[in-house]
């Protein structure tokens, strides 16, 4: 039944508005009619720094995350190694698909994966800097089939790392890598080169891509790297990062060279010209007339005796 018009309600259009904190206290009004006209002015919001510990409990958390692959990967080598499963089970295959509901490859990639993953963590050269760790066994598939040393394994890793520009590599890139060593096995530094042997310096990256071109003299042989000196620091490098000089005179006059440039650094308070010739002369695997000269100057000036 309806109602007399003057008992109906009436709709009364109306406006709400929320505030929102901002600089101008401004208010947002909603058109109830045409919602779509409505905006909404929210001011900047200053997102505070994160502190020392905040920085360090991040990295913590971080590494948690990226380790619990590997960390699944060594409770299930437990369960193997212990029998553990064996009060329910005959085989660890058939507790691991009952379990959870892993398949016989998948379970056994995972081990791998895990023992991958351990030498890489004890083998892998920080060079004073974070490196990541893989975060899942699919980027070790091709790593843990390799019939490689553990240390390789750490140094297929550092590529792999290098490739993806400092980043987590996809497990495409590590196969790409173990295929080209199984082509071209690794050089034995034993093999490659002796102490005293003298080089320039190519193909480095990140940081260390200033001293390509730079001279190098072979101070220490590893399995893989070599330890070479440059003018102004001492590098760990691959034998493809070095290329051999042949020059007697270069052999002759190199540690020389070495030498006195450190005598002038450890002088300290350098004018920023000096550093700029003893830089320019750490490219030079020879010295001309005038650059010995200037060097001699150096060394007068700064009071170095030969």
């Amino acid at each position: 039944m309806n109602q007399p018009p003057s008992k109906r309600k009436k709709a009364t259009s109306g406006t709400f508005s929320n505030s929102i904190p901002s600089a101008n206290s401004l208010n947002d009004t909603v058109d109830q009619e045409n919602p779509a006209n409505a905006t909404i002015t929210v001011s900047a919001v200053e997102v505070p720094e994160l502190t020392e510990q905040e920085q360090s409990d991040r990295l913590h958390l971080e590494r948690i995350v990226e380790r619990s692959f590997f960390e699944a990967g060594k409770a299930l080598m437990e369960l193997r190694d212990r029998r553990l499963y064996r009060s329910t089970h005959r085989t660890f295959e058939q507790y691991c698909k009952d379990r959870f509901g892993l398949s016989r490859d998948t379970a056994y990639l995972k081990l791998s994966a895990t023992v991958v993953y351990d030498n890489i963590e004890k083998f892998l050269p920080t060079i004073g800097r974070q490196i990541p760790m893989p975060t899942n066994e699919r980027q070790l598939r091709d790593l843990a089939k390799a019939d490689f040393e553990p240390h390789v394994q750490a140094d297929v890793w550092q590529r792999a790392v290098e490739q993806a520009n400092g980043k987590v590599p996809s497990g495409r890139i590590v196969k790409s890598i173990v295929e080209q060593l199984k082509d071209k096995p690794l050089f034995f530094a034993r093999d490659f080169c002796q102490i005293g042997d003298v080089f320039t310096i190519c193909k480095l990256e990140g940081t260390e891509r200033k001293y390509n071109n730079c001279w190098a003299i072979a101070v220490a042989l590893n399995e893989f790297t070599v330890e070479v000196d440059v003018h102004d620091a001492t590098l760990t490098v691959k034998p493809e990062n070095l290329n051999k000089i042949d020059s007697p005179e270069a052999h002759r006059q190199l540690p020389q060279i070495k030498k006195r440039i450190l005598r002038l650094r450890e002088c300290g308070n350098l004018d920023r010209c000096a550093y700029t010739v003893l830089e320019s002369l750490g490219k030079q695997i020879y010295l001309t007339e005038v650059e010995d000269g200037l060097l001699q100057w150096l060394e007068n000036h700064y009071g170095v005796i030969r």
